[in-house]
């Protein structure tokens, strides 16, 4: 029960709140506890009473019902409201904090992490799977007692009236607790898989939702019905055998909650007949079964929630346990304003351990300033690189340095706040321009964004947009053209104005008068920065300072655009080929 314990931790801080919850609840469960007795007292000694009149039967039973009343109409409501909101108060704050902190934890999991795992899973770890650890707030931390403290006050009173049939009423009670502990393992293993089965169909969903463009191109829909279909039925399958497994605890039960009553009603309409026990006591104690029987059945359905809410948590906590690859060193200090210094010493890179090296011995030098071009085929290892900078993975063997210092001694943060990045698929968020630009800086002003929207060639765009700065660009930047939210992006950096520029194929999606105002925006930005640009057009970069031809993870020419033309090696004849296409 690793995971129970666990969450308890969360829970810790408002054992206050529950601890008052649980007394209300109290309060609001031992009303209805005094019914079978009032029907007894009502029968025996008010209707049966052959030495009172009449006008006193009344009376008395007129004084009796008025007092119920009051309690019921007056106190009942405010108690039931406190109860209510106390318990689902408490519950929220809970997941408010679990969720919270998941979520700071999700910002220091790698770049690894989510290339491996579909974001719809961990969107259902944090939502659905923390959501459903709620009842065990509310059933195991609450209703729980409340339901023992109303088994135990049933008990009570029944014993004052009779104990032998009392001994009739609480004989089943022990196959309750082996009906449930039979159930209970298995039905946690089966919840768990309905959940991961759940959060496939989520995570196929949220991904098909994304690139619902791409099905559309390609007629693809027949094709992506099968697919769901085929996650859908797993989860249809799960779900089935959950509720198998479910009935048959539900079917177990209640013939044991029916059995129950039938015994009392059998051996308290013996004891009558033979003037034992008073017709009052048999009524009250059949009217007690039920309340006997119904927090046994809730203690069941209990038992399945938290069976639930349990295998929730393993879920929860699986996430939670994710280790990270990016850590700080306990001696790691601040990055501030480097100057911008890289040095790639003699480094080695996997994504996965067992996998082939993407990068092989890259070894260079750039010095405060330059502007350095990579350059070389697809998968020849150019983003890698650009990746390693500002530390979204780590290098498997050898060292980068900036400003003769390794990035593994800086703290990770100020690392990242040093380094401005321009991507060919910049993410934009749905919420407004403004918004979008002040990621850069969020304290910046009005005036700030301005002036970095119009270096980034974006003001006159954005002033014709319907609500200016204002306005909202749809998710993933629907709303806008590539070229427009490539502009956006760079306004972002302006106003970030980091010492060191990574520019990962910025403008190869773009049209040509796209892309000649995002280059001179570039330009500007790039002025005495150390700017990195990995270009697919080489025209784009024979300004460049120096050019560094990547091939299978190695450098293998370095120099400008002039002397790599005049060693007429690979880069001579790569340019070559894009000239004459």
């Amino acid at each position: 029960m690793d995971s129970i314990k666990r969450y308890l931790k969360f829970v810790k801080p408002y054992w206050k709140q529950i601890t008052i919850t649980v007394f209300i609840g109290m309060l609001k469960f031992g009303f209805p506890l005094i019914i079978p007795l009032l029907m007894k007292i009502v029968i025996d000694d008010i209707v049966g009473a052959e030495d009172m009149t009449t006008a006193e039967q009344l009376s008395q039973l007129y004084w009796m019902m008025g007092i119920v009343f009051f309690v019921f109409l007056f106190l009942r409501p405010p108690v039931e409201y406190y109860r209510q909101y106390f318990a689902q108060w408490t519950g929220s704050k809970i997941l408010y904090d679990i969720r919270t902190q998941l979520f700071t934890h999700l910002q220091k999991l790698s770049l690894r992490f989510y290339s491996n795992n579909k974001s719809g899973e961990v969107i259902s770890r944090v939502i659905h799977d923390v959501e459903q650890t709620k009842n065990f707030i509310i059933t195991g931390m609450m209703n729980i007692w409340l339901d023992m403290f109303t088994i135990i006050v049933a008990i009570i009173i029944m014993l004052t009236m009779d104990p032998l049939l009392t001994l009739v009423a609480v004989v089943l009670l022990p196959f309750y607790g082996i009906a449930i502990k039979y159930f209970y393992t298995k039905l946690r293993y089966l919840t768990r898989e309905r959940s991961q089965a759940l959060a496939e169909v989520q995570g196929h969903l949220h991904e098909r939702l994304q690139g619902m463009n791409v099905i559309r191109s390609f007629a693809l829909e027949n094709h992506e019905e099968h697919q769901f279909d085929k996650r859908n039925e797993n989860f249809l399958s799960k779900a089935l055998n959950h509720t198998r497994w479910n009935a048959k605890t539900f079917a177990v039960i209640n013939t044991l909650t029916d059995l129950a009553p039938i015994l009392v009603i059998a051996v308290a309409g013996t004891l009558v007949i033979q003037g034992n026990v008073t017709v009052g006591t048999m009524v009250a104690f059949v009217a007690y079964m039920d309340r006997l029987y119904n927090p046994l059945r809730r203690l069941v359905n209990s038992s399945t929630t938290l069976t639930q809410s349990i295998a929730s948590m393993d879920r929860m906590f699986e996430l939670a346990d994710e280790a990270y690859d990016i850590e700080d060193k306990k001696d790691a200090v601040p990055m501030k304003h480097p100057r911008g210094e890289v040095t790639f010493d003699h480094v080695f890179f996997n994504y996965e351990q067992n996998d082939d090296l993407v990068l092989k011995d890259l070894h260079f030098h750039v010095e405060s300033g330059e502007t350095i071009a990579i350059v070389g085929m697809s998968g020849g290892g150019k983003s890698t690189i650009m990746s390693l900078i500002p530390r979204f993975y780590d290098v498997s063997e050898g060292r980068i340095l900036i400003d003769g210092r390794d990035v593994r001694d800086y703290k990770v943060r100020s690392l990242r706040d040093r380094i401005g990045m321009v991507l060919q698929d910049n993410i934009i968020f749905s919420e407004s321009v403004k918004f979008n630009i002040l990621m850069g800086r969020p304290d910046a002003s009005d005036e700030e964004v301005i002036e970095a929207a119009k270096a980034a060639n974006a003001h006159d765009f954005i002033m014709e947009l319907p609500d200016g700065y204002d306005t909202s660009i749809g998710e993933r930047g629907v709303k806008l053209s590539g070229g427009q939210k490539q502009r956006v992006a760079i306004a972002r950096v302006f106003l970030k104005s980091p010492e060191i520029l990574v520019f990962d194929e910025a403008t190869s999606a773009l049209d040509l008068e796209s892309e000649q105002l995002i280059q001179e925006s570039l330009f500007k930005l790039a002025r005495d920065r150390t700017t990195f640009i990995v270009a697919h057009r080489l025209s784009t970069i024979t300004h460049a300072d120096r050019i560094f031809l990547i091939e299978n993870g190695r450098l293998v020419e370095d120099g400008t655009h002039d002397e790599l033309m005049l060693k007429q090696g690979a880069y001579h004849r790569l340019f070559q080929v894009q000239q004459l296409t």
